[in-house]
């Protein structure tokens, strides 16, 4: 069941990010992978408004639903953000990100405008769902929480903060999914091997903070592209280019204590755990238009 949802998410969201096929196609092209269904998806991600309601509370029960556990926090005080990771109970499955805005830490005036949308949510959204009805989750997950925004809402959202604006845009829709570019073959399967290849094809990197973000420890390294631009519809009829999704690529060594171990037994229980905040703040950016606007 949560197969059919996680196959629903990507559906959609290859058909607005264009960078998804065309990194997949670039690897099967350079003979990286057969298909698709060759790449290991480390996590995806999705980021919710932190208001009555809403936000990680509502969210996190589908995924708890089908066996996902809850593990570390994160916070991000610059940004206003908390976070939590969520483990599969098959590890075949990804690792789910999911994030909020602390909507309480705003400007006044940006409250009100988030709350003059998130006030429409009467109930939580996700009591109302039979949650073993694959089809009616997929379709939550796609569809419209509240009405669509206007265009100087927006803009003025993102004068303060641009996650806030992507979130009132985009609702649920998901943010990126991430490839495991550790089980991918030698020459390719380290995040810096990796990089120079997503270069070579023409793709634009997340540079905040350094193309790759390395957690303090050494052993979660990160990068990401920059979210193409798409053609948002906002009320009224009026229309802007607005940040879209982006992919994300992750690359978690092998922990000391099974280094020992060759290439075809290690699995997810003997590498790099969790998330890395500092690598996840930047990470973040590739959303904001300081990079979105980098040719």
């Amino acid at each position: 069941m949560i197969k059919e949802i996680l196959a629903g998410l990507m559906l959609r969201y290859r058909e607005r990010v264009p960078d998804v096929s065309g990194i997949i196609n670039a690897m099967i092209a350079e003979g990286i992978i057969k298909n698709a269904d060759s790449i290991e998806n480390d996590h995806i991600a999705f980021r919710t408004m932190g208001v009555p309601l809403l936000g990680i509370q509502s969210l996190e029960k589908i995924f708890l639903h089908y066996g996902y556990q809850k593990r570390d926090a994160y916070h991000f005080p610059a940004k206003k953000l908390d976070a939590y990771w969520y483990a599969p109970a098959d590890t075949r499955l990804p690792r789910i990100f999911l994030s909020e805005l602390r909507v309480q830490d705003l400007s006044a005036a940006a409250q009100r405008i988030i709350h003059a949308y998130t006030r429409e949510v009467k109930v939580d959204p996700v009591t109302q769902l039979n949650l073993d009805d694959a089809t009616a989750v997929d379709t939550f997950l796609h569809s419209g929480l509240w009405r669509t925004p206007t265009l100087a809402d927006f803009q003025a959202l993102s004068a303060e903060s641009e996650y806030a604006a992507w979130v009132i845009y985009n609702r649920y829709y998901l943010n990126h999914f991430t490839i495991s570019v550790h089980n991918l073959p030698a020459g390719y399967n380290t995040v810096a091997q990796f990089n120079t290849f997503l270069e070579k094809h023409g793709f634009i990197l997340n540079d905040a903070g350094g193309k790759i973000k390395i957690s303090p420890d050494g052993n979660l390294l990160q990068s990401a592209t920059v979210a193409k631009k798409i053609l948002a519809t906002f009320a009224g009829g009026e229309q802007a280019e607005i940040a879209g999704s982006y992919v994300e690529f992750a690359e978690r060594k092998v922990l000391p204590a099974f280094t020992h171990l060759p290439q075809d037994q290690l699995t997810r229980a003997h590498r790099r755990e969790g998330f890395e905040a500092g690598n996840a703040d930047k990470i973040f950016e590739s959303t904001y238009n300081a990079q979105t606007g980098r040719k």
